[in-house]
């Protein structure tokens, strides 16, 4: 793995080269790893597909240039380590989103054909961003790749399902955005009420790097 400095108290480190099976364990492994034993003075760690950064309280931390090489070899060697299986959510979805049948003229196929497509695979959440829960979502099928939008929305609903390029999404929380919307879910990705009840910021957001997500197409409207 190859790390630099991101800045005078973060760390940004490289775990992959490439989008696919193998960076996608090896961040399970990572995140798993920093979740059980942080090093000293780790404020958040953010993944993402082939990265992850590492943000360091210098009052804590120590002398990241001495400690960093150490921590970044342990990290090596548990990225090599086997993981059990990732955690599964199946989200049902309702397929009438706005973009349906321009995504299926685009590629020439039926909107029928797009949501089979779409819903056939077990997605891996690469990393969350965008907006708090948002997950991006592989591996798509290549017949569905889609550019976004040349002009984005100012305003999406929340559980809208979309597609952006070569990957596809959920948006949790009603915002801006300029993916393709071809569904609908009830699924609540973003909910402040489950962190009140259980007192862990974390518990509002329902998905996890890491986890997996299979798309259910419900027989009938989600409202």
């Amino acid at each position: 793995m190859n790390w630099r400095f991101y800045g005078p108290d973060a760390v940004l480190i490289q775990f992959g080269e490439r989008v696919g099976d193998e960076a996608f364990e090896r961040s399970r492994a990572l995140v798993a790893e920093l979740e059980r034993h942080s090093p000293p003075g780790l404020i958040e760690f953010i993944p993402a597909f082939t990265t992850i950064l590492l943000e360091f309280d210098p009052t804590l931390a120590g002398d990241l240039n001495a400690t960093v090489p150490e921590l970044v070899q342990r990290l090596a060697k548990v990225a090599a380590q086997t993981l059990p299986q990732a955690n599964l959510h199946e989200i049902p979805v309702v397929y009438d989103g706005p973009d349906l049948e321009r995504v299926a003229k685009a590629h020439q196929i039926s909107p029928e054909e797009v949501c089979r497509l779409h819903s056939e695979p077990v997605y891996k959440i690469y990393c969350l961003g965008f907006a708090p829960g948002f997950p991006y979502l592989g591996d798509l099928n290549p017949r569905l790749h889609t550019p976004r939008l040349a002009t984005p929305r100012t305003r999406i609903p929340a559980g809208s399902v979309a597609i952006g390029g070569e990957h596809t999404g959920i948006y949790p929380v009603a915002s801006p955005g300029g993916w393709n919307i071809i569904g609908r879910t009830s699924a609540a990705l973003f909910d402040p009420a489950r962190r009140d009840e259980q007192h862990d910021d974390a518990a509002a957001i329902l998905l996890r790097a890491g986890d997996r997500v299979k798309f259910i197409p419900a027989t009938k409207a989600i409202s």
